[in-house]
């Protein structure tokens, strides 16, 4: 197992790093802790969920994991959709159900990444494509934002959607209590301040510590600002998960699985160096399901790698896995000694944590930079950001998946076909684009499709081929295959009867620059024999001379 575990060190004995690494997880743990806690608040669970989140998670992908310094624990996108699967089994909110029912829910997650790994499904990461990703979190984002603002005003109402939410929002605004506005907008003000000033600071910490002793001090709860409450003072029981929950979070834990995995990648791969081991997919998918299932029997909701808190880790000096472990300590230290403490935090002050980090989902610039590059992607990303409003946020995932499949299938069913020229006194052939001044050759049409020819894009291709034949009439075209990967069964017969029905229209039909896989497809059909060795050529410049030199084949 040498390179997978966050332990390998590429820098020499442990000890060169064990002090780095310890700063790095101390001064981590002041933003992971605060940020774990809120983000339980999203999932509608006691804070003291994303305590035990913040433990037993980390410690466990520590010693499995492929990243040098990848924190696992709660993340933004996951308690939202935790939040809304809970809502659906437990919509009472009762406290000993929600436990339950969040252990089976996360002991799925892991069981199912488990799974993944056992089918070598590692590669599935690569199916939502950056831009439906960049719109599902900006809509993510947008929901989180809205969920917490009514903690910031004090007032409350049942959730019925985004859209809805947003007109009861604006009819409970006269219910707003000043003392908890003022709590919420001091913490969300100097928390964007101190953020600014001292990126990756722990500011979280500050700001709940604060909290705390102005809650202590000024006797917020006798006023009205709702706190935290009781949090049990120990490490987490073991928590049993119930089989009858099983089939009704199914499918939110499928949802819920894939962007752990997702997430988990993303952040891993952003923070890999280039002399650490690379991240490898599959026995990701082994360490975040670990973690998961050993979270599940403790308490934990769905973890995942998160970008935020890695930042931190590697902005500080982490180097290795160990900085995971001495945050994990701090957070034992946490349940065991500052329970108490926590339980005097209002909850203005969390929602104003968890709004500062869930703004940065929504990413404006990123839609500007994929409106400017490709418009159709940009129409993808607006859909996948609509999806989650309109429809949810775990229909939101099964509308960015259908969204990236669509646009794959897109792609893959409509190949690029380029018309060759060459350029004037130059040996460099080249797509005619319309505004160059290339050479073309009497009498032939060459033609260059790119990518993999297969059953979905064969129909495409054979049209697209026949209507530049007819635009050009020429008496031979060759094809240039040389940037066809690939040819499947279907799409070499749609070309062979293409060939018969060019030589009814008098037209010569010469292949060159095959691949050897695609030769020895082409061989085994049978085509090679039809088309002799005077129409298949090694490459497209072989093709020319043959035709310029004795003119069209016999």
């Amino acid at each position: 197992m040498s390179g997978a575990s966050g332990f390998d060190q590429s820098t020499g004995a442990s000890g060169t790093t064990l002090r780095p690494d310890i700063i790095a997880g101390l001064t981590a743990s002041a933003v992971i802790l605060p940020k774990a806690m809120a983000y339980a608040t999203v999932a509608g669970l006691p804070v003291s969920v994303g305590l035990y989140t913040a433990f037993l998670p980390m410690v466990v992908y520590a010693l499995l994991g492929t990243s040098r310094v990848l924190n696992v624990s709660s993340t933004t996108t996951l308690a939202i959709l935790t939040s809304a699967q809970l809502a659906l089994v437990v919509p009472d909110g009762d406290p000993a159900k929600l436990i339950t029912a969040t252990a089976t829910l996360t002991l799925l997650t892991g069981l199912l990444l488990f799974s993944a790994s056992a089918l070598r499904l590692g590669f599935v990461a690569n199916f939502i494509s950056a831009p439906v990703l960049t719109g599902f979190k900006a809509g993510i984002g947008l929901v989180i934002v809205l969920d917490q603002i009514p903690k910031l005003l004090g007032v409350h109402f049942a959730k019925e959607g985004f859209f809805r939410d947003i007109v009861s929002l604006v009819t409970h605004l006269p219910e707003a209590s000043t003392i908890t506005v003022l709590t919420g907008a001091t913490a969300l003000i100097l928390l964007i301040l101190l953020e600014r000033a001292w990126p990756h600071s722990p500011a979280p910490l500050a700001i709940v510590g604060g909290g705390i002793a102005i809650s202590w001090l000024g006797g917020l709860a006798a006023h009205g600002v709702s706190t935290v409450g009781h949090i049990p003072q120990a490490l987490p029981s073991l928590t049993l998960p119930s089989v009858d929950l099983v089939i009704h979070l199914l499918p939110g834990a499928i949802g819920i699985a894939l962007m752990s995995f997702t997430e988990t990648i993303a952040a891993g791969r952003a923070f890999a160096a280039l002399r650490e081991p690379p991240i490898r997919a599959n026995r990701e998918l082994i360490a975040t399901g670990a973690a998961n299932v050993a979270g599940a029997l403790f308490g934990a909701m769905p973890a995942g790698g998160g970008t935020s808190q890695t930042a931190v880790v590697r902005a500080t000096g982490g180097r290795s896995q160990k900085a995971s472990l001495a945050a994990a300590a701090v957070s034992v230290a946490t349940m065991l000694v500052l329970a108490p403490l926590l339980g005097l935090l209002p909850q203005a002050v969390l929602a104003a944590i968890v709004i500062v980090y869930s703004v940065g989902l929504i990413q404006p610039a990123e839609f500007a930079s994929i409106r400017k590059v490709r418009k159709m992607e940009f129409r993808w990303a607006l859909a996948a950001f609509v999806g989650v409003l309109v429809f949810g946020t775990l229909q939101g995932i099964v509308v960015a998946i259908i969204l990236s499949l669509v646009g794959l299938s897109s792609q893959a069913a409509n190949p690029r076909i380029h018309v060759i020229g060459r350029k004037r006194d130059e040996d460099l052939l080249r797509p005619i684009d319309g505004e160059q001044d290339d050479e073309t050759f009497e009498g032939l049409l060459i033609l260059r499709p790119e990518g993999r020819l297969f059953f979905a894009n064969a129909q495409q291709f054979a049209d697209r081929i026949r209507e530049l034949t007819r635009e050009a009439k020429p008496r031979v075209l060759m094809l240039d295959l040389s940037r066809v990967v690939d040819i499947e069964y279907s799409a070499l017969q749609m070309m062979i009867e293409g060939e018969r029905s060019l030589a009814r229209q008098g037209v010569v039909l010469w292949l060159a620059g095959l691949n050897p896989d695609v030769t020895e497809y082409v061989r085994a059909s049978g085509f090679a024999e039809t088309l002799g060795p005077q129409r298949l050529f090694s490459n497209t410049r072989a093709g020319i001379r043959h035709h310029q030199g004795r003119g069209e084949p016999t």
